[in-house]
């Protein structure tokens, strides 16, 4: 694979935008004590009432189609909003049925909330759900031979790249994460309880723009697969909702950039050859069979 073949119809570079939404379940996972205690739950239904219309209005002035992920339960409690993003066009992408910690749960318990997630995304939706995101916590070893068995195709859990591989033994493309290119590093934010704790943050919105203009052209000028996390709470807000604005004009502003689902791109690289034996997936694969056996 070279960098001239590795996008389609000569695109440089390749640009994923995911949505996190997670309603008060994120939270609720990350901090238990905090239920019941409606107002701390309100910065993160912030995201519900107001976040996803602004994200869905904006994604539409400029044309853009981005990969939900969520867990099942959130369209279950707001169908309203959940069928919004169904008709705007998007991807809808499986977070399980219940957003849980997946370092509680055993291989059995989390092929069974995924395998819920999605024929209940699948139904509410109408789509074939092909994404997955782990809502929080480690998967086990196992887990994406049975997604791959169940029909997933993509998975944006993982991190150690910059650009989509397979997990090894399957042909499941992960879509690799970077802590950079998230708005919750950035600006997520609470007082009691304290989110992050140490309350080190929120940070400037301008050197934050700036910071994910740079790491595009990084992408962009490598030919890489650039991977936004974003979350309805945090990025919906009225001030920062025009960061991102700015940030996609940027991008489209460069040639031969290719704005995709994360469907699409995984699709796309099911045309490439598998990984290579030193690619760290690989080497984490014989290292784990190396324990087992």
């Amino acid at each position: 694979m070279t960098e001239q073949t590795r996008w389609p119809a000569g695109q440089q570079s390749a640009v994923v935008l995911t949505i996190d939404f997670n309603d008060i379940h994120g939270i609720l996972t990350q901090t238990p004590a905090v239920a019941g205690r409606d107002k701390t739950l309100s910065v993160w239904r912030y995201g519900t009432l107001r976040g996803v219309d602004r994200l869905l209005a904006l994604l539409a002035a400029k044309n853009v189609r981005a990969s939900w992920c969520l867990p099942a339960i959130v369209a279950e409690e707001n169908p309203e909003v959940f069928a919004r993003i169904v008709a705007a066009g998007h991807e809808i992408a499986c977070s399980g049925d219940r957003h849980q910690n997946f370092d509680t749960l055993t291989l059995t318990e989390q092929i069974a909330s995924v395998t819920q997630g999605c024929a209940s995304l699948q139904a509410a939706s109408g789509q074939n759900v092909v994404g997955f995101r782990t809502p929080a916590g480690q998967w086990k070893p196992g887990l994406a031979e049975a997604l791959a068995e169940q029909g997933i195709r993509w998975s944006s859990s993982w991190r150690g790249d910059d650009l989509p591989y397979f997990h090894p033994a399957t042909r499941l493309v992960e879509l690799p994460m970077h802590y950079e290119l998230e708005d919750e590093p950035y600006f997520a934010f609470n007082l009691s309880p304290a989110v992050p704790p140490g309350q080190s943050r929120i940070a400037s919105y301008q050197q934050t723009l700036q910071n994910m203009k740079l790491d595009f052209q990084g992408f962009h000028r490598f030919g890489l697969c650039y991977v936004l996390r974003l979350h309805p709470e945090i990025i919906g807000t009225a001030g920062r909702i025009g960061l991102l604005g700015e940030l996609l004009d940027f991008m489209a502003g460069h040639q031969k950039v290719w704005m995709a689902t994360a469907a699409e791109v995984a699709d796309w690289w099911q045309t490439q050859p598998d990984n290579v034996s030193e690619h760290p997936a690989e080497i984490f694969q014989r290292q784990i069979q190396e324990q087992l056996a």
